[in-house]
């Protein structure tokens, strides 16, 4: 298969919202062949995804559960899909290298988690101080930043499709408070991506845990803070039972996209009609996984607020402090690598854009309406 070719001709369905529940876990293996498209005609197929999350974690390992009973309801059980929590076959670091390889045919994780291999991979998912949700989907879908990214997962032997956004997300939970940039020398915290990157430039002691591994660090004081994604999900993980502050924005994190990272030799073998579906289906999956989350956020916000957690904003002199090592980084990638450079120009001018017009109409009402609300 010409890879590229397939990056130009890739293409993003749109779907309507529904609910989930994936496959059993017994292997499946591909017996898909190039027939006729109907899909009465097609041979069955089954695939398997390796997901970087916990099956406890029902919203953000959910937008999986949403792709597997989509795909088997359009295709009529022709087109299975078995899912798999982090840990069941490969360690949540290593769902990527599952996906290349072929143990797998999707990889359901956030590409930032592997920035070893790339740092434009980040881009797929988010940057420090770089576009919220909306803006991300917007320019994935709209802008060209699917092309872009589809070209550099090409050479890993893989492509990727929006799996499902969080939304802005908190800035974590901390066993102290943090008043200026200067009280998070000597931190020990979880913080993965870019933004562990800029972390460390502002002298924290940069972990990485997976997500069912963040707990018992924070508990038994291995690490004094870590960020997951936000009230819903760190209610269900327990941090605010080890830890008082809950910091925010999530500067790093303003609108993360998780990924389904397809194996291309797994894709090529596809039939047509079922490439079609799959598109469908995981557009379907990142609606719902973003909708869950603003619509569950809120009312674990309102609980946590009840069990003696003390919410606090960020500094303005962190959030400059951090800003400017993040402009640093992002200049000094750049620099160094052209591929690096081609994504961030085109990034960097949306995101322009972006922020004049949502800095604009959306900013202006919800300076006045939250506030007015909240009096």
């Amino acid at each position: 298969m010409d890879r590229r070719k397939f990056v130009q001709q890739s293409m993003l369905g749109v779907a309507a919202v529904g609910a989930a529940a994936c496959g059993s876990n017994s292997d499946g293996d591909s017996t898909a062949d190039g027939g006729a498209p109907a899909v009465h005609t097609q041979k069955s197929v089954t695939w398997r995804l390796a997901s970087s999350f916990p099956r406890s974690l029902d919203t953000i390992y959910g937008s999986a559960e949403v792709l597997a009973e989509r795909l088997e309801a359009m295709s009529e059980g022709r087109f299975r899909l078995r899912c798999y929590p982090a840990g069941e076959i490969v360690p949540a670091d290593r769902v990527m290298d599952a996906a290349q390889q072929g143990t797998v045919q999707i990889g359901h994780t956030a590409s930032y988690y592997f920035i070893g291999k790339n740092p434009a991979l980040a881009f797929d998912c988010c940057v420090p101080f770089g576009l919220t949700a909306r803006q991300q989907t917007a320019w994935l879908v709209e802008g060209g930043g699917l092309d872009l990214m589809r070209s550099l997962f090409a050479d890993f032997n893989l492509t990727t499709f929006p799996a499902g956004n969080t939304g802005s997300q908190m800035g974590g939970w901390f066993r102290r408070e943090i008043n200026t940039a200067a009280d998070l020398q000597g931190l020990r915290m979880r913080i993965p991506g870019l933004g562990g990157e800029v972390m460390s430039r502002l002298g924290v002691t940069v972990q990485m845990f997976a997500g069912g591994e963040i707990y018992p660090a924070l508990e038994r004081g291995a690490i004094d803070a870590t960020e997951w994604v936000g009230p819903y999900d760190d209610e269900k993980l327990g941090f605010h039972k080890v830890a008082k502050y809950y910091y925010y924005p999530g500067w790093w994190e303003p609108g993360p996209s998780l990924s389904y990272q397809v194996n291309l030799d797994a894709w090529g073998k596809l039939p047509k009609a079922y490439q079609e579906m799959f598109t469908t289906a995981a557009s379907e999956s990142a609606t719902v996984m973003q909708a869950r989350y603003d619509q569950r956020n809120p009312a674990a916000l309102s609980r946590l607020l009840t069990q003696g957690v003390e919410l606090r904003p960020f500094s303005d002199d962190l959030l400059r402090a951090a800003r400017s090592a993040s402009l640093d980084m992002q200049e000094e990638q750049a620099a160094a690598d052209p591929t690096y450079r081609k994504i961030y120009e085109t990034w960097k001018s949306v995101r322009r854009d972006a922020y004049r017009w949502f800095g604009t109409a959306e900013l202006a009402y919800a300076r006045f309406a939250f506030e007015e609300e909240g009096k």
